[in-house]
């Protein structure tokens, strides 16, 4: 038993000293194709958000509930809204960031290194205003229905990094407004809103979208309105980054028909962009993530409306693209994230590697044979220089002695039992060698 179980290792050992150098050679292939196509995501990634209580910062809270599920922790990182976070992403300060259409420009060389991950959502412009400070005189009484209306009324614009300043600069100029005929502030939506309802402020303007805390209680606060743009589509024509979206009658309180008619809005559309070195990986989390968000019906859409590959002013990153279109890979549906990301992003190395050992793999019989048949074929030197010394020699018996302790030597040899005849040949051609030796002697 002892002497099969002393075949058998060695028979393993020369197997694997055969294999050796094949599996190093594979393990340093894959090792170093790991390496040059870091398939794993690092686990954690910074989303600018916006200001408290805004519908970005709702949003960032879900991606980060959902992306934690995978194991990734997502850092909120608030800022003053659009323009504010499309400034951190540009200096790097944030990996992705929700950013209003408008804001940026194809053409800017400074939005180089982003790329967008998908229309997300309409972002309405809200322009909420006292009922008391409307003019008397509009039909309905007391109503606002164009921005020529603004002037002399004090309006918040919100904070310049929220972008609004300079689209409602953009708008008053198309109506040949001059800024100096209103009284114009810039506070952020909070200070605004308590502004607003305190008599402070006649109104404000910021965009968001209907899930913010503040549209939803200023829709249903009494005493506040919200504008009606009445030429919402001459709007959308005249800015690209524009869309015209209607408030249904009734969509924020049916049993109090709240509000009491259609209203009609101007609405940029709000993508999310990322950094071009963002991992591909988290790119697919998060695009995978939207589908999961902003995929439901709302105010101003219908269910599986968004997200979608339109109205980006950015190019679009090809792994949000296969994931808003395709949904979650085959391999995520049933894998870990983690397992199926490394599969996905390996399989082609690993392809190729397979392509390249696999003609490689053909050595291995022959080098295994080599190193069994090396054990045998090593005492034939020996044994042919024996018969060699004989032929000038008639003193056989020194000879005689090292031909015996060759013998012993190849009692010794261990070989797998599919080499054992060859062993036995070499034993035998000792015999015939020892022979030869003892008839010299005898002569």
């Amino acid at each position: 038993m002892s002497q099969t179980i002393r075949y058998t290792l060695l028979s393993l050992r020369d197997l694997l000293v055969s294999v050796g150098p094949f599996v190093v050679l594979a393990v340093s292939l894959l090792g170093l194709a790991y390496w040059w196509l870091d398939p794993n995501p690092p686990k954690h990634v910074t989303l600018a958000t916006g200001p408290e209580q805004s519908a970005y910062e709702a949003f960032g809270q879900r991606y980060a509930e959902l992306l934690a599920k995978d194991g990734i922790t997502v850092k909120l990182l608030p800022s003053e809204g659009s323009a504010d976070n499309l400034r951190l992403l540009r200096e790097g300060k944030a990996d992705l960031g929700f950013v209003r259409g408008g804001t940026t420009q194809a053409d800017d060389p400074a939005d180089a290194g982003l790329e967008s991950l998908g229309s997300l959502f309409l972002e309405p412009v809200w322009l909420f205003y006292r009922e008391a400070a409307a003019p008397a005189d509009t039909t309905p009484p007391q109503t606002l229905e164009s921005l020529t209306q603004l002037q002399g009324l004090r309006v918040n614009v919100g904070t310049p990094g929220s972008g609004i300043p300079n689209l409602m600069a953009k708008l008053l100029d198309s109506n040949h407004i001059d800024a100096a005929q209103l009284t114009l502030s810039e506070l952020g939506q909070t200070p605004a809103t308590v502004a607003l309802l305190a008599g402070e402020l006649d109104a404000i303007v910021f965009a968001s979208a209907p899930e913010s805390s503040l549209v939803q209680m200023l829709l249903q606060t009494p005493g506040i309105k919200l504008m009606d743009f009445a030429m919402s589509e001459a709007y959308s024509r005249r800015f690209s980054f524009l869309s015209p979206a209607v408030l249904p009658r009734g969509v924020v309180d049916l049993a109090a028909n709240i509000p009491p008619h259609n209203v009609r809005l101007v609405a940029p559309t709000t993508t999310l962009l990322a950094r071009t070195e963002t991992h591909p990986a988290l790119v697919q989390l998060f695009a995978l993530a939207g589908n999961t968000i902003h995929g439901g019906a709302g105010w101003f859409k219908h269910a599986r409306e968004f997200p979608n590959i339109k109205n980006n002013e950015l190019p679009l990153a090809q792994e949000a693209e296969r994931s808003i279109q395709g949904g979650a890979p085959l391999l995520q549906r049933y894998l870990s994230f983690w397992m199926a990301n490394l599969v996905e992003r390996m399989w082609l190395a690993m392809g190729i590697i397979l392509a390249v050992l696999l003609p490689l793999s053909r050595v291995i019989p022959p080098l295994y044979a080599f190193r069994v048949r090396s054990r045998i074929f090593r005492w034939y030197a020996q044994l042919r220089e024996l018969e060699n010394r004989a032929e000038d020699t008639t003193d056989t018996a020194p000879l005689l002695e090292e031909l015996n302790l060759l013998d012993r030597h190849a009692e010794k040899i261990s070989v797998p039992l599919s080499y054992t005849e060859e062993l036995y040949a070499l034993r035998n051609n000792i015999q015939l060698v020892r022979k030869k030796l003892q008839r010299t002697g005898t002569h």
